[in-house]
């Protein structure tokens, strides 16, 4: 854009035209077409940018050859398209054979003036046409701008040769290429897409001509691959057979990637042009094949209306009687079998003919209105297949469909509550038959002669158990024939089965009954002997249980060890110990009872020489086991005696422990807190000189180190306590590592305060400040840290930096602050303050100045010698210079000279020391 903006300055310099000339520029640039605004998509030409070479020539040939076709037919033609409109009167001749009018009269002067006249004259009939001109004017076509004049005949070319151009609702461009693809459309090899690439092979131009006068060119013989023969033989034969004159080269078209696509559309709208009578016969032909597609779209579509009615009115005849078939089936799986075929039907076959009940009514409706709007006469179905008619069917259809429906739902209901009585049937019978197998058999069994006290008892207990199971039973069976009856009343189709089982069941139960009677009194006459052995059993059971499990218990807790760590702890261990004892007596007393039953039961055993099959069935403790335990017990006292006292003799050591290293933590701690805020306050304040508070500081650190053998003994005691495991002090709040981290933050804080007033002092010394500056520093300092933590962030150092009278800005602020906070923490220390408030107020040593200092002593030569160094300097600080100092190498060096210039900025930072 800038390098069009810069042409066209140049061409305005050359010669600007009267004001009235200029003013129809200025029209003409600004045009906008209103309401023929026609194409604007297509009009692309690039006015802003630098036409291609390639498409530049390519526009030139063609466009000259389009300007002479029409130029032509007024005896006259042109050779440059860009100088031969210069003058404008051919340019205003070829609007006249194109459009049929009249222009205005040309000036025939030979004056720039008349010439812009005469474009301006052409430009402003093209402009009434509709067309829009952006930056083309008369000037431009005047001095022979090939860019401007091309972009004009490009845009007279749209208006006059494409626009009108109009094919199935589109235009000009879009109804060239669509005209172009109708044309081309049976050539297989053929594919229009767009106005450039598409026509590189030649094809293209061959079809067109070959679809409208196949006697020209025998198409069978070209080929894909051969663009220039295809190219020239449809040049050829348009200017030839057509009159269409040779307007583009065929090695210009295949020899660019991608061919002007303005001469393209140039070349082809002339053949539409040529072919226009063709193209009016087509258009009748397609209107009558519109007619007769309506009237065949129409014929199809009640075809298929009459054979999908047809169709859908014989399902339906058929699916009714099925719906209304009420015969039942004798099973479940047969109605089931009933329902998944009715459940089939309504998900597989009915949503189909539903969708083609709505199809068949939405193509009625389609064709009804279609042969309205085609002003045909309304369509009437044959007898019966009317909507109205297949509405009725379906309705029927739908009702033999719901009757079905509950009529299958109540069937499978009744076999539903069949099936399921019979599955209740067979599930309580299985459970009967499983219980009572085995029972006829433990009923006749003779188990109980041989049988001691506490199997009779247990077997009696069992017995009455498998009484309690049989009555309960008792409504299982009747539940067994009440749904056998059941079964029988509703007609079940296995009732004789049923029946047989339901009798079998209750004849067995009717001989339990009998055999659970005899076996009772059986069992009652044999515990009625063994019953007093029993109870004694049950008695020894019950007082030795309880009895072994204290003793347990008692050892558990006698050999349990314990972890104390207070002396109340094992004086509460010692206390429950002592009542545990005082229970022993009553305890012996208990074991001598337990051991009379026992003896009790020896005595029956043999008085009466009963059976004594196994022993004690309620317990497996014996005697011997209680009296075994019970020696363990009395053993173990004592030692649990000693183990409380020597327990309660550490606790009371530990005790003393903590309370010694309490007593000394308890003031160590506070002296050190106190100490630290002691050194704050000396930090801060200001009293006496920098001399008399490092005094200050180095007594307070004198009386910190005295204070270690304190820490130490504090250590100490602490070593003891680990050493006695003891972790908790109830005595005091500080540990050992609370005092060891407080210990040594003051001696870091001591330290670090001394070597601030250490540096202060240097400070002072080096930049010759004096002890009022310093206070009036400290004072400054002090006064804006108003957190009082020995440091100002950056606004507290912007506010001291304005009320010491600094005016900065930002970039300023930004300086200082690299200073006085290199690492960028955000804080400002007094030090830092210092040293900055000292640059600005003193004068220090520079490299030139120390380097200007060692010229004199090396008598005013470039380089020093070792002996003046040593002669001129302490020994140390000349040996330093000495081993720092490189060689000297300029032109008037001697053996061992050295460089002490390079040597004075390194001191300085200016360079590697």
């Amino acid at each position: 854009s800038a390098l069009w903006e810069r042409e066209r300055e140049r061409e305005r310099k050359r010669e600007r035209p009267m004001d009235h000339h200029h003013h129809q520029q200025q029209h003409h640039d600004h045009y906008d077409g209103g309401e023929n605004d026609y194409m604007q998509q297509e009009d692309d030409w690039d006015r802003d940018m630098l036409l291609d070479p390639a498409w530049e020539k390519q526009q030139r040939k063609t466009f000259t050859a389009w300007c002479n076709s029409h130029l032509r037919k007024a005896g006259t033609q042109i050779e440059n398209i860009e100088e031969d409109f210069r003058d404008g009167l051919k340019l205003m001749l070829l609007l006249e054979v194109i459009s049929g009018e009249r222009l205005a009269k040309p000036e025939r002067g030979k004056m720039r003036v008349h010439k812009i006249s005469n474009v301006n004259k052409a430009l402003d009939f093209i402009a009434s046409k509709g067309v829009k001109l952006v930056s083309i004017g008369a000037e431009e076509i005047v001095d022979g701008n090939a860019k401007m004049t091309l972009g004009m005949i490009w845009t007279i070319i749209l208006r006059f040769a494409i626009q009108d151009i109009s094919v199935e609702e589109t235009s000009a461009k879009e109804g060239l290429l669509l005209w172009c693809q109708r044309k081309t459309a049976p050539y297989k090899n053929v594919n229009i897409q767009n106005f450039h690439i598409s026509w590189k092979d030649g094809l293209g131009f061959c079809a067109l001509i070959h679809r409208h006068r196949p006697e020209l060119i025998d198409y069978g013989k070209l080929r894909k691959d051969d663009p220039m023969t295809n190219l020239n033989t449809a040049f050829d034969v348009a200017e030839k057979y057509l009159d269409i004159p040779k307007m583009l080269d065929a090695e210009d078209i295949v020899g660019t990637a991608r061919p002007d696509e303005k001469a393209i559309m140039t070349y082809v709208s002339s053949f539409y042009h040529a072919f226009s009578g063709a193209q009016k016969a087509e258009t009748a032909a397609n209107r009558i094949c519109k007619v007769l597609a309506v009237n065949q779209e129409n014929e199809q579509l009640m075809e298929d209306y009459e054979k999908l009615a047809s169709d859908l009115l014989e399902w339906i005849r058929r699916t009714i009687p099925w719906l209304e078939n009420r015969v039942p089936e004798n099973t479940m799986q047969a109605m089931q079998q009933k329902l998944e075929d009715f459940r089939d039907y309504r998900r597989l076959h009915k949503p189909p003919k539903v969708q083609e009940k709505c199809q068949l009514e939405i193509n009625f409706n389609t064709l009804q209105t279609k042969l309205r709007l085609s002003n045909r006469p309304a369509f009437m179905p044959s007898e019966g297949k009317m909507v109205s008619d297949i509405s009725s069917a379906w309705g029927s259809l739908e009702g033999a469909e719901k009757g079905y429906e509950e009529w299958l739902l109540n069937e499978i209901r009744r076999l539903e509550r069949l099936d399921h009585l019979a599955e209740k049937f067979r599930q309580k019978a299985a459970i009967h038959e499983a219980w009572t197998d085995g029972k006829e058999e433990m009923l006749q069994h003779k188990d109980y002669e041989t049988a001691s006290l506490s199997d009779i008892k247990a077997l009696l207990k069992k017995h009455e158990a498998f009484e309690s199971d049989l009555a309960a039973h008792q409504d299982r069976v009747e539940q067994i024939a009440a749904i056998a009856q059941e079964l029988n009343e509703l007609e079940y189709y296995d009732s004789p089965s049923v029946n047989a089982r339901c009798q079998q069941i209750c004849d067995q139960w009717d001989s339990l009954g009998v055999l659970t009677q005899k076996r009772s009194e059986a069992l009652q006459r044999t515990e009625k002997l063994l019953e007093t052995i029993d109870q004694l059993y049950l008695e020894f059971a019950k007082r030795a249980a309880p009895f072994n499990n204290w003793m347990e218990g008692a050892m558990e807790d006698l050999q349990d060890t314990f972890i104390v760590h207070t002396i109340e702890e094992i004086q509460g261990l010692s206390t429950a110990h002592e009542q545990f004892k005082a229970t022993l007596p009553e305890a012996d007393k208990e074991r001598q009872a337990i051991l009379g039953i026992h003896n009790e039961i020896a005595k029956i055993v043999q008085t009466y020489h009963v059976n004594m099959a196994g022993t004690n069935p309620y317990t497996t403790i014996n005697p011997q086991e209680i009296n075994a335990k019970w020696d363990k017990v009395r053993q173990l006292v004592p030692q649990r005696d000693q183990a409380l006292i020597e327990e309660h003799a550490r606790q009371q050591n530990n005790e003393r422990l903590r309370r010694q290293f309490a007593n000394q933590a308890n003031v160590i701690g506070p002296w050190i807190q106190t100490k630290m805020e002691e050194i704050g306050r000396i930090s801060i304040e200001m009293h006496g000189t920098l001399e008399d508070q490092l005094t200050h500081l180095r007594q307070y650190e004198k009386n910190i180190v005295n204070y270690k053998p304190k820490i130490d003994q504090l250590e100490g005691d602490h070593q003891l306590i680990q050493e006695a495991l003891i972790f908790d002090n109830k005595h005091t709040n500080y540990t050992m590592e609370h005092i060891r981290v407080g210990w040594e933050q003051l001696l870091t804080t001591i330290a670090r305060t001394i070597n601030e007033i250490e540096n202060q002092i240097l400070t002072r010394d080096a930049k010759g400040i004096s002890q009022d500056q310093m206070n009036e520093f400290r004072a400054s300092f002090n006064h804006f840290d108003r957190k009082r933590t020995g440091m100002m962030d950056a606004e507290d150092f912007r506010a001291c930096l304005i009320s010491m009278g600094y005016n900065m800005g930002e970039a300023e602020f930004a300086r200082i602050m690299s200073i006085v906070d290199p690492n960028r923490l955000g804080v400002i220390t007094f030090q830092a303050f210092i040293d900055f408030m000292s640059r600005e107020t003193a004068d220090t040593d520079t490299a030139d100045q120390v380097m200007t200092s060692f010229k004199v002593l090396a008598g005013d030569k470039n380089y020093i010698l070792a002996d003046e160094l040593r002669r001129e300097l302490p020994p140390d600080q000349a040996e330093y210079c000495i081993a720092r100092m490189m060689p000297y190498t300029g032109p008037d060096a001697i053996p061992g000279a050295l460089d002490y210039m390079s040597f004075s900025t390194a001191l300085y930072g200016e360079s590697d020391l």
